[in-house]
């Protein structure tokens, strides 16, 4: 479960506004960082099964990509 100091609910807050929210409550925000806590937590998982296959202990930017790109299957352009 996200803590507070896991995500910053003053960034889930911009996160709210950059999808045109013009009012957020604190509660919104909270569920938003518990919400993205699980997803990340799911990429990285997913991730850490590319590195570990490829050999490697680290992981690296197109590990977590990928595992993005199946979680949500579609292809991230950054």
């Amino acid at each position: 479960m996200a803590r507070e100091e896991d995500l910053s609910l003053t960034v889930m807050h911009k996160i709210c506004e950059k999808a045109g929210a013009e009012r957020v409550s604190q509660s919104a925000s909270m569920e938003l960082a518990k919400i993205l806590d699980e997803i990340g937590v799911k990429i990285a998982k997913e991730a850490l099964d590319y590195a570990l296959y490829a050999g490697r202990r680290t992981l690296k930017a197109k590990d977590v990509k990928m595992a993005a790109s199946k979680l949500f299957e579609k292809k991230l352009t950054t």
